[in-house]
């Protein structure tokens, strides 16, 4: 099948066609991704009503962009995917409704696909892909879960945050350091440039069992650390050095203790922060002393984008799965909902 798939559920209007014929990653035909940083960067945040406009300006010439590099047509496609939750509402009915009104004009089935779910199989697009079950770490500016994952739609929450998520913080610790919007990735470019063990933060909730997350605390210390000292350049960088250390030391702590709960030495890790550079080395590092390994998507399909669920979708409507004609958005949707393939 050739599948044609819309991400829209907050800042980026995402399209790709995935060809199950082909697989792996060369079955990713074309994607493309607008991103909204700019329209939002003045409000600080997102805004959900500007996002939904956005959405809907730019979504169908970014359709037929990304068919026109694939070499495809409309008539060429074999379903529709589209993400129906979670998000924000607007922004999501945008997606669902262009893709509901294509799969129907084209009389091909359509499916709404879970966001999660399209980070979580998004390492499985890439070549020498692991099959399940493993542990998967999902990690970005609103979500840090770590998931078993039985087989793909078999899905046990281990553990997750009880605040901020990981990207949140990371987005969060930046602001009040000063650095413009969005802060995550300009934090984790600064830390670069800090010193090691100059200012060293707790690693929350690892001296306690269990398998949940929390941040809040962390950014209090980041805080007091910012307001107290000198505020220099190289300061500030070296804050950020040991504020991304004790990010990328508890979730490790957390993933290796997922990986024995669960009792398999493959991890997979997804969402915004999994690009991280120190983050992915440190899970390399762990996984292989375990004799397993870490599995990654390529750093562009770590933020939303359309491949994610264009695949996610493909493997559903390859499976004989899809919706209905109703428009749907969900923007709260349990993942361990979701039935299996």
């Amino acid at each position: 099948m050739k599948v044609l798939g819309i991400e829209s559920s907050c800042d980026e209007t995402g399209v790709a066609v995935y060809d199950t014929a082909i697989g792996g990653a060369a079955g990713l035909r074309a994607h493309a991704v607008y991103s909204q940083i700019a329209l939002h960067a003045e409000y600080g945040g997102v805004v959900p009503e500007l996002a939904s406009r956005d959405h809907v300006r730019k979504l169908l010439p970014l359709i037929r962009q990304t068919l026109a590099e694939a070499g495809m047509t409309t008539a060429d496609i074999d379903g529709v995917a589209y993400t129906a939750g979670p998000g924000l509402v607007g922004a999501l009915l945008v997606g669902a409704g262009v893709a509901r009104a294509l799969a129907w004009a084209l009389e091909v089935p359509a499916i709404g696909v879970h966001h999660m779910e399209g980070h979580l199989l998004a390492p499985l697009i890439e070549d020498d892909a692991p099959q399940p079950p493993f542990v998967a770490l999902l990690v970005s500016g609103g979500h840090t879960q770590l998931v078993a994952v039985e087989a793909i739609g078999r899905y046990r929450l281990l553990g997750e945050t009880l605040d901020d998520a990981a990207g949140e913080a990371f987005d969060k610790t930046a602001k009040l350091m000063g650095l413009p919007y969005p802060g995550g990735p300009q934090l984790a470019a600064l830390a670069e440039q800090g010193v090691p063990g100059r200012f060293r933060f707790s690693r929350p909730m690892t001296d306690r069992p269990g398998l949940d997350f929390s941040f809040s605390g962390l950014k209090t210390q980041v805080l007091l650390a910012w307001r107290d000292c000198d505020q220099s350049e190289q300061t500030r960088a070296d804050i950020a050095r040991g504020f991304e250390d004790a990010v990328v030391d508890t979730l490790a702590i957390k993933c290796e203790r997922a990986l024995d709960e669960a009792g398999c030495d493959t991890l997979i890790v997804a969402g915004g922060v999994g690009a991280n550079k120190r983050l992915r080395a440190k899970l390399a590092a762990m996984c292989e002393a375990r004799g397993g390994r870490a599995c990654f998507p390529r750093p562009a399909l770590c933020t939303d984008n359309g491949a994610m669920i264009a695949f996610a979708g493909a493997l559903r409507l390859a499976a004989g799965q899809h919706d209905d004609a109703a428009i749907r958005a969900v923007p709260r949707w349990e993942m361990a909902s979701l039935s299996a393939i």
